[in-house]
């Protein structure tokens, strides 16, 4: 696990504290020792059991220690481009009046960024006013990474109980990364039936994510998504949730999207950008320098297009019927979505048939080194199948680069 989650969200117990068990069964122990020493008459251990049975007092007598930290956390570069290492230099401080013998710091690395050097995590002591640093490198990401709370545990001198803390860094400093605009590619928007002049484009990000694991049910979460096997197995329903895969399916579509950006403006045609997603993300179609900085703004750093998942519920419908009052009557849709699911089929079915005539730019996140993953591959090829049949054009983009890919489907015109 590269980041400390599941540590952060261990810590809500009832004020903070909570005992080890590290000395757990040892007045067990002790007594044993000392009852078989006085029927053995043996000394050593009847004074084995009188030591166990000290250390054990000791440890059910331990405090925990009061933790007052602060975090003073910088970066080499606040700004950096795409895939460069960014230092992460943190320094904590022991503000208060106890001595932590036994500290543990775990830094809140944005869930975006991955670490590539160093450690995230220091174990120390701290005396108080006594300061320690320590720094890792992480790869930037596009998008704006704020860092979260540090978690710290602080144990006592025996190691029996633990208080745990977050601690928050004055003066934060987010981390962000807008790539920008200025890959070249080609393509063609198709045939215009309505009988408007001009040509509009809206890029819409679809939903279709892959399975990574699962998560507590939460109101509002898509049918498709419920574990059924988990709720026929326990009782209690939990969502499908999507990390890693999600992440290079999303990464990809926004990179894509940036670049037909580029190549339909060039050529005069106003564009916009929707995604369908909880929080709304909309950008008028336009054209122009200050459009074009808005639009690359919106790619990098909207929380809709961000390689995780979103942690609100998802209503489609309500999102659906926004996006349909938003749309130019004249607007062309090019959609990038790895079409992991059925509902962004019927849906793409439905915008085409409604007169927003429909292209589909779908990066492949599928593979085929489990059984799983062979029947999402198939299932995926259906998908595309079941669209082309109905005369949307679809650009199944692989591993070669999107230039490739649009060249290889004929312009999609």
């Amino acid at each position: 696990m590269s980041r400390p989650e599941r540590e952060r969200n261990a810590s809500a117990d009832d004020g903070r504290v909570r005992r080890t068990g590290r000395w757990q069964g040892v007045s067990a122990l002790a007594l044993i020792a000392g009852a078989v020493g006085i029927l053995a008459d043996s000394a050593g251990l009847v004074l084995v059991g009188v030591v166990g049975v000290v250390f054990a007092g000791f440890a059910r007598a331990a405090q925990p220690p009061t933790v007052d930290l602060s975090i003073e956390r910088s970066v080499s570069d606040a700004e950096p481009a795409s895939e460069q290492e960014v230092t992460v230099t943190v320094t904590i401080e022991n503000t208060g009046d106890s001595v932590l013998s036994d500290l543990r710091i775990i830094d809140g690395v944005p869930p975006a960024l991955a670490v590539e050097s160093g450690s995230p995590r220091l174990a120390t002591a701290l005396r108080p006013g006594e300061t320690t640093t320590f720094s890792y490198d992480v790869s930037a990401a596009r998008g704006r990474h704020a860092f979260e709370p540090a978690f710290a545990i602080a144990r006592d001198a025996s190691g029996a109980v633990e208080r745990r803390h977050e601690v928050v860094a004055t003066d934060e400093t987010p981390i962000t990364c807008v790539p920008a605009l200025d890959a070249q590619v080609t393509i063609g928007l198709r045939q215009q039936t309505i009988g408007q002049p001009g040509r509009v484009l809206t890029d819409i990000g679809g939903s279709g994510v892959a399975f990574h694991t699962t998560r507590e049910y939460r109101p509002g979460d898509p049918l498709s998504r419920i574990d059924w096997n988990r709720k026929a197995k326990t009782g209690d329903l939990s969502t499908v949730d999507f990390r890693e895969e999600r992440a290079a399916a999303v990464e990809r579509s926004v990179a894509a999207s940036g670049a037909l950006y580029v190549a339909l403006t060039d050529a005069e045609n106003p564009v916009g950008i929707a995604a369908l997603a909880p929080e709304s993300c909309w950008l008028a179609p336009g054209l122009g320098a200050s459009h074009r900085a808005r639009a690359r703004e919106l790619l990098a750093t909207h929380p809709a297009l961000a390689p995780t998942p979103p942690e609100e519920p998802f209503f489609p419908s309500i999102r659906l019927r926004r996006l349909r009052r938003r749309l130019p009557s004249e607007a062309q849709l090019l959609v990038c979505s790895p079409l992991c699911d059925d509902y962004i089929v019927g849906l793409l079915q439905r915008l085409d048939a409604s007169g927003h005539r429909v292209t589909v730019l779908s990066p492949d996140p599928t593979s085929d080194e489990t059984p799983g993953q062979r029947v999402a591959r198939t299932e995926r090829t259906l998908r595309l199948s079941t669209l082309r049949a109905a005369g949307i054009p679809v650009v199944d983009w692989g591993a070669e680069s999107l230039a490739v890919a649009l060249a290889r489907a004929g312009g999609t015109r």
